[in-house]
């Protein structure tokens, strides 16, 4: 049986509860890793809370990104993977399958190994943070020298991106409290602007005609799409489709779609280990101690993921 921290019905960060679970079996193409280290996010926090679906849905382990050592490889793998090799794994939860697990099989795809010199904990906030990211990016495809505003840059997604923007040659300008504007400067944003319901317009006050694109990773909707220019793109985190107008293209991202993505996992992993994302761990708990990692997701002002470690 497996350690893992689930949940039976909705409810608050107190339906987390520790159950033992049958371990997954593993098939071609997949990896079983050992979890060391969970990260936490506030999807995390929707799937605990959402109403079941159906007896398929009865139980529901949480966590989208963790960090281990592979365990055991499934035939036909070809990713370049040993027994023993530290890696970090996107994770795209279903029922009993999810991150909050000590033992946990991906497909192979959605792994990458751990740079040296970064502990499991840190690697644990990378790969769906930064796949949700590098799809952003991807989805804006804009090209160097353009202007992209993002929302939320001081958010774990949000300085991800303005990394990754910034390394692109875009014209960054983030919208981020006083407090981490010296944060979001340093990764690279070339303007900063006042978060919230005021940001479209002080965007449009540095860009009159307005960005070529945006990603709204604070989840503003509709008052950020003022923003973008006409025939601009707006990319969103939480299926947004838009507000009716048709002026801006608004593109919603799941990071499912980038669960495979190999190649870039494997550049998000190298940007980490060079040093050119920044990795920000709010905190270390045990998994036992999830409820209390959920309740401090709903604390103003913090910065980084907590993480869970199974030990």
């Amino acid at each position: 049986m497996v350690q893992a921290i689930a949940v039976t019905g909705p409810g608050g960060p107190d339906a987390l509860e520790e159950l033992d679970l049958a371990a997954e079996p593993l098939g071609p193409g997949q990896v079983r890793i050992r979890v060391a280290a969970a990260a936490v996010n506030p999807t995390d926090a929707m799937i605990r809370s959402r109403p079941r679906q159906g007896e398929a849905d009865r139980v529901r382990v949480p966590g989208m990104e963790v960090a281990g050592v592979v365990a055991e490889i499934g035939p036909g793998v070809e990713r370049p993977f040993a027994a023993g090799d530290a890696v970090m794994a996107v994770v795209v939860p279903s029922g009993e399958h999810g991150g909050y697990r000590a033992d946990l099989v991906v497909p192979a795809e959605s792994a990458a190994r751990i740079p040296a010199g970064l502990s499991d904990v840190e690697a644990a906030t990378v790969p769906m943070n930064g796949l949700t990211a590098r799809l952003a990016l991807d989805t804006l495809a804009l090209p160097a020298g353009a202007t992209v505003a993002v929302t939320g840059a001081a958010g774990t997604v949000g300085g991800y991106f303005v990394q990754l923007a910034a390394q692109a040659g875009l014209v960054v300008v983030a919208g981020a409290a006083p407090e981490d504007e010296t944060f979001v400067r340093d990764c690279g944003a070339a303007e900063v602007v006042p978060r919230g319901d005021g940001f479209a317009a002080a965007v449009r006050r540095l860009h009159p005609g307005g960005v070529d694109g945006l990603l709204d990773a604070a989840v503003l909707e509709a008052a950020a799409l003022p923003a973008v220019r006409d025939g601009g793109t707006a990319v969103t985190v939480r299926g947004y489709r838009g507000d009716g107008t048709g002026r801006v293209r608004v593109a919603p991202i799941f990071v499912r779609d980038y669960a495979t993505a190999a190649a870039e996992l494997d550049r998000l992993a190298e940007l980490a280990g060079e040093g050119r994302l920044t990795l920000r761990v709010a905190g270390r708990l045990p998994a036992a101690a999830a409820a209390d990692a959920h309740r401090s997701l709903e604390r103003r002002g913090v910065r980084g993921r907590f993480v869970l470690r199974f030990d």
